[in-house]
């Protein structure tokens, strides 16, 4: 065994010293670059000539959570003998489709994504993350472990917001995007399900894997040329929550050294409310009045397009499974008490949100007037550089309009990001401060330069701020903002948010020169902004008004 594995890095170094040339399905050629990991060898993507960058896609860091390990906490992937091809992005965890779920085909974002509205898409098997770093020689980059949003229940590694080549080149870092398991299979607190082992019957199955995928991070950042004492944990959203709930765990500890949460914060699930939800999923998936034994059996042998749908089913009735329990174990039972000892004092923070957030949660109130079905529909096929036919009206419902007007479409998507997501970034935010952090940053985006009705319907929404993070303008859910007329202002204001995030992970501050601004400590903020030709960073504050200027 030992001989087996010796010869096997052996075989990497000699297989990472070139690229190589390897057929695709298509019988066209394409150059390749390959890795070696303590699980085994990783065949990427040599793409230096096009876009300056290397990209390990769908490598495997945990054992299929199928079968016997549903609903238990991740097991190590075993190691593979030989090279894995890594050029092809992994499933996207089981889930419901929605407006930024994969395509029922597969784990890509095209037309068919609107196919699977409502319905069981991703699989089980998924349990995958990819890696992007610049194609150059230097060693020890700092590392950026990316968690993609979609409250938890929703979302994929392979969305194209999230490709991570453009960040990685511009800001000279590793960068790893990761599926974890979502909805019922990332968090159940079911009691037929506990085992005695305090992490996995925690229920927080998708807090451990993400905390599995760091650590295989942890072992592995420097076959890809990056510096395990410095991850900078990022998520948006519901992967916001996530990097907070990371920054708590116990089992973190070690795993990771700077976070930048995003549009989201400190919201943990109580323990007596995720299991009466897990109790009534019980009864819709598999009957009322059953053996519990009996129906944990049934539940636990189910197919996960059945599981899906009685979580679709209970959504219906009381949304969706509570996420990011508060366990005692993988996570504290009291976030601010855990705060309080001061052991996140020294760990930086740079936060932010977007000004106009709840403008994509208008299905709340009723406000939006088409279907999503419909919603995606005109906006995949929207041209921004044409002249358009449509009106806010054609999006908005007459209760909500005008837009500006008293108790309109902008006041009513005020009270929304108020409610949903400033608050818990504020209370974060101020419970590190009170515990003495120094080194938390904030910003505020408000870019709303979309083609008309957009900039209205949309404007700075929740979201909008990740593809001038990732540097991804050209596919996605967002393309229908990104048109010639705001193309030089927008990739002025990407290059700036990216520079931010270069300096951030390096020193644990987003001071640059390229800012022109000075940027404060929490509760200072900067603005991110710009108008077609150019962009601009202006000091802000989170105490004043959370509204466009």
């Amino acid at each position: 065994m030992v001989i087996r594995r010796a010869g096997a890095v052996l075989l990497g170094m000699v297989l990472a010293a070139a690229p190589m040339n390897a057929a695709s399905a298509d019988g066209a050629h394409r150059a390749t670059v390959v890795r070696q990991t303590d699980l085994g060898g990783v065949r990427g993507l040599d793409q230096s000539r096009s876009t300056g960058t290397h990209s390990w896609l769908g490598i495997p860091y945990a054992e299929p959570p199928v079968g016997s390990l549903r609903w238990r906490a991740p097991v190590t992937h075993r190691p593979w003998d030989g090279v894995r091809d890594a050029t092809a992005y992994g499933d996207g965890c089981a889930q419901q489709g929605r407006l930024f779920s994969p395509a029922p085909s597969g784990p890509h974002y095209g037309l068919d994504v609107r196919d699977g509205l409502g319905e069981p898409v991703g699989a089980e098997d998924c349990l995958t993350l990819n890696v992007f770093r610049p194609s150059i020689r230097t060693k020890d980059l700092p590392v950026i472990v990316f968690l993609h949003g979609g409250s938890n229940v929703v979302g994929y590694s392979a969305d194209p917001m999230y490709d991570g080549r453009t960040l990685a080149r511009r800001a000279d870092a590793v960068v790893v995007t990761v599926n974890y398991r979502l909805g019922v299979f990332g968090w159940l607190d079911l009691p037929g399900l506990k085992t005695g082992d305090p992490n996995g019957d925690s229920g927080n199955f998708g807090t451990l894997d993400q905390i599995e995928a760091l650590r295989f991070v942890h072992r592995n950042a420097s076959a890809f040329g990056g510096d395990a004492s410095n991850v900078t944990v990022m998520g948006e959203s519901a992967g916001a929550v996530d990097v907070w709930a990371l920054m708590m765990s116990p089992l973190s500890r070690g795993l990771m050294d700077k976070a930048v949460p995003l549009s989201g914060g400190l919201k943990f699930a109580a323990p007596e409310q995720a299991r009466t939800y897990a109790e009534a999923f019980l009864d819709d998936a598999v009957g009322a009045g059953k053996d519990r034994d009996e129906a944990v059996r049934r539940l636990r042998q189910m197919p996960a397009g059945d599981v899906i749908r009685a979580q679709i089913r209970r959504g219906a009735v009381v949304g969706d499974p509570p996420a990011v329990i508060a366990d005692g174990a993988v996570l504290p039972a009291d976030h601010h008490a855990a705060i309080a000892t001061g052991r996140f004092r020294d760990v930086p923070v740079l936060a932010g949100n977007t000004f106009e957030e709840g403008k994509l949660f208008g299905s709340l109130i009723g406000a939006y007037r088409p279907t999503d079905y419909e919603r995606f529909t005109r906006q995949y096929f929207f041209d921004p550089d044409r002249p358009s036919a449509f009106e806010v009206r054609d999006f908005i419902t007459d209760r909500y309009l005008p837009a500006d007007g008293p108790g309109g479409w902008d006041e009513a998507a005020g009270r929304l990001t108020d409610s949903i997501f400033t608050g818990i970034v504020h209370d974060s935010m101020n419970s590190m401060k009170e515990a003495g952090n120094r080194r938390l940053y904030y910003y505020q985006f408000g870019w709303n330069q979309e083609p008309a009705p957009f900039d209205t319907v949309y404007g700075a929404v929740h979201g909008m701020d990740l593809p001038f993070v990732f540097g991804t303008f050209d596919e996605g859910l967002f393309t229908f903002a990104f048109g010639r007329r705001n193309e030089p202002g927008r990739l002025e204001l990407s290059k700036l948010m990216m520079d931010s995030i270069r300096v951030f992970v390096r020193t644990g501050s987003p001071q640059h020169h390229g800012l022109g601004a000075r940027w404060g400590q929490w509760p200072r903020s900067v603005v991110f902004d710009a108008g077609d030709r150019g962009a601009t960073a202006r000091p802000g504050s989170a105490d004043g008004p959370a509204r466009l200027p």
